[in-house]
């Protein structure tokens, strides 16, 4: 269970090798014992992670974990909560994928569609049935500036995360009576291996600063928050800017 001061004994990552997902357990790891569940596709950089919570006094388990199956998808959230309860549960897999390629390469654009989106309902019907089941719990499913309003730079990414932030948002509702809370984090640009080479924008940020966002934002049970916070600002003002004056921004 969480503790008084908000913090879990239990979490489980779905994208085990996320950086900002990572940073979310270690930073919970840092604070208290805590069990980990690392679910991802097998590979040396799963176990890497593994192996660094594992010093930071965590019992860490990995479940084998593909977002593009859809239909495994019960049976990975049933193993992933196999040994007891969870306290938090992180969705941190997705695909950035090149903005030009994704509109005009079929395969690139549903492929993006079907992780970011798809997959992402997926995992939130089967993790929303298990977490109704043990009556307690929180997610956090980790978003983006991106789909607040979708830009022509980046439109098919934006639209997948515009998607994601609605189902989200509607769960943490939806599950609201039960006892159950949904946060969703909208980063802006994270230094991360995803990132790597693109040219940093405004505000970027680190996976650190997003995950102590994330916990903060768990233990204060808020439904949305940005990292950093200036995005909210900007993202508000962005809404309301008009269309034709929208699609001259350099943005």
């Amino acid at each position: 269970m969480i503790n008084a001061v908000g913090t879990p004994q239990s979490l489980l990552l779905l994208g085990g090798t996320s950086e900002i997902g990572l940073a979310i357990a270690e930073n919970y790891a840092r604070q208290r014992p805590l069990t980990v569940t690392l679910a991802a596709r097998p590979s040396a950089r799963l176990d890497a992670a593994a192996e660094k919570l594992r010093g930071l006094g965590a019992t860490v388990r990995t479940v084998a974990f593909e977002a593009r199956d859809l239909e495994s998808h019960p049976k990975v959230i049933e193993e992933a909560f196999g040994d007891g309860d969870i306290d938090v549960s992180v969705v941190a897999f997705g695909l950035l994928g090149d903005a030009e390629k994704l509109w005009q390469d079929h395969a690139a654009g549903v492929e993006a569609a079907q992780v970011n989106y798809s997959a992402a309902v997926s995992v939130g019907i089967a993790l929303a049935e298990r977490l109704r089941k043990q009556g307690h719990g929180s997610v956090v499913a980790l978003s983006s500036v991106a789909g607040e309003r979708v830009r022509r730079s980046n439109f098919v990414y934006g639209s997948t995360k515009a998607g994601f932030d609605g189902f989200y948002l509607g769960l943490g509702e939806a599950l609201r009576p039960e006892g159950i809370h949904v946060t969703v984090v909208r980063p802006g640009f994270v230094h991360t291996k995803m990132t790597e080479g693109m040219k940093a924008a405004p505000m970027a940020t680190t996976p650190d600063k997003v995950a102590q966002v994330a916990v903060d934002a768990v233990r204060a049970r808020r439904d949305l928050v940005w990292a950093p916070a200036q995005w909210r600002l900007v993202m508000s003002v962005l809404r309301h800017v008009p269309r034709p004056i929208f699609r001259k921004l350099p943005i």
